[in-house]
This record gives C-alpha cells, sequence and structure tokens, in this order.
C-alpha cells in the first residue's frame, strides 16, 4: 500500500451549478396532471427527454391524496426521471426515500427551470445585481459545453451551439446565433435582460421564466432580439 502522500487521487468533491427543471404540482388528480404535463414536455421533446426533474409539492392543501410512487412511475413513461422531492409531508419523505429521491428542503433555491411562471422567488435587493466585472467567452461555445457566469453578466463574442448551455446571474449578450439554451438571472433577478445577435435558441429563460424553441414566434425566429420579463410575461422583442 502506497503511503497516504504517495496515494493517486481517484474522486474529488466540487461544488457546481446545474440546472434542473422542476415539476410544480396543483393537484393530486393525476390523470389532469400528467396529461397536462405532456402536453408541456410535447413542446421541447429533446430538451426534456431523459431529464432529470424535481418535484415540488409544497403547494398541494391535501399532501395525503398524492400518489408519489405511480406519479413517479408515469413521469417515467413519459421519458422524465424523477430525481427528488421538495416540499412533502412525512409521509410523502418516506416514500421519497423508499423511491430513492432525493429529499429536498422547502426553500426555492431560484437556479433551477421551472414548469411553470411563478415558480422563482425574488432575492433580497443586496443579492441581485452583478458586482463583478463582466466574464467574457471569445470562443464559439459548442455542442455539450456549460459556461456559467456567477455574480456577474456574460458577453459571448461567437455563438452558442446546438446543445450548449450558457447562464449568468445577471445580464446575457450573445454577438453572434444563440443555438442552445441562455438562461440570465438565474439567481431570481427579474431585471436581467438576454441580447443576441441571431435567436434561434433552444431554450431562453429570465429568472426562471422560460420559452423553448417551438414558441417562438417566427417574426423574431432569426433576428436579433432582446428578451426581458414585463410582469411575469418572458417578451423577446426586435433590436
Amino acid at each position: 500500500m502506497l503511503p497516504d502522500d504517495k496515494v493517486r487521487l481517484a474522486v474529488e468533491i466540487k461544488g457546481g451549478t446545474v440546472t434542473l427543471p422542476i415539476v410544480r404540482l396543483l393537484s393530486c388528480d393525476l390523470a389532469l396532471s400528467t396529461a397536462q404535463l405532456a402536453k408541456q414536455l410535447a413542446k421541447a421533446p429533446e430538451f426534456f427527454r431523459s431529464a432529470p426533474v424535481i418535484l415540488d409539492v409544497s403547494a398541494l392543501e391535501d399532501q395525503s391524496g398524492l400518489d408519489l410512487p405511480t406519479l413517479v412511475g408515469q413521469l417515467k413513461q413519459m421519458g422524465v426521471i424523477a430525481v427528488g422531492l421538495r416540499g412533502g409531508n412525512e409521509s410523502l419523505r418516506r416514500s421519497a426515500a423508499s423511491l430513492k429521491l432525493a429529499v429536498l428542503a422547502d426553500v426555492p433555491t431560484g437556479r433551477s427551470v421551472a414548469l411553470e411562471s411563478t415558480e422563482s422567488k425574488p432575492l433580497p435587493p443586496s443579492d441581485l445585481r452583478p458586482v463583478a466585472k463582466a466574464q467574457l467567452i471569445t470562443q464559439p461555445v459548442r455542442s455539450g459545453q456549460r459556461v456559467y457566469a456567477k455574480g456577474t453578466d456574460l458577453i459571448v463574442l461567437a455563438s452558442v451551439g446546438h446543445g450548449a448551455e450558457i447562464m449568468a446571474d445577471g445580464h446575457i449578450h450573445v454577438y453572434g446565433t444563440l443555438r442552445g439554451r441562455a438562461l440570465a438571472g438565474v439567481r431570481g433577478d427579474t431585471e436581467c435582460r438576454i441580447f443576441c445577435r441571431e435567436l434561434q435558441a433552444e431554450l431562453v429563460s429570465i429568472a426562471g421564466h422560460y420559452r423553448v424553441n417551438e414558441d417562438l414566434d417566427e417574426a423574431v425566429r432569426g433576428r436579433s432580439v432582446q428578451i426581458y420579463l414585463k410582469g411575469t410575461a418572458l417578451v423577446i422583442e426586435n433590436l
């Protein structure tokens, strides 16, 4: 056996930022809920294919009526993998544990892409605005790459490819074609905006409010645009 100082490093734990869709249940009627969810997933089948999701049950008044194992099974049949539960009572948490789901604290993080428009909760003003110099990317962001500008804006001087993901706590500027996913204000800042020279995005999001490619109007597709929130509505307008 090698001495401790000679042992080859085989594993390490690092902090990171991962965006996960949140399925927020508003009813224990699984037939109704899964039917509506299927319609939403159909808008971006490739984006949600085999996607891990968090189940948020905090809005349910009578959580005892929720059949969690059946729900998890139905989601799996739709190609969505439940990986965690948020907001459950003791019974649901035990059920989640038996299903090998992570049990999360009932506190929104503001960093997940929600499947409904009211998920993100604004942070205190002192925590919102970027304080660091903008992060600058001069090379194309290619498929499979992920860039996160923590605590600041993100400026990309090239294009963002299909399957790539760019995120920022502040604004996002793309001076090329935006084909991948762009998420601004990921910590909940609803004042953030996305600017791009050519919009072909798979998904755009401001503080958790999102729109997928299939929902883009032809009037803005392929155009130079800015994207911002007006109330809870995501606005995309030509520049």
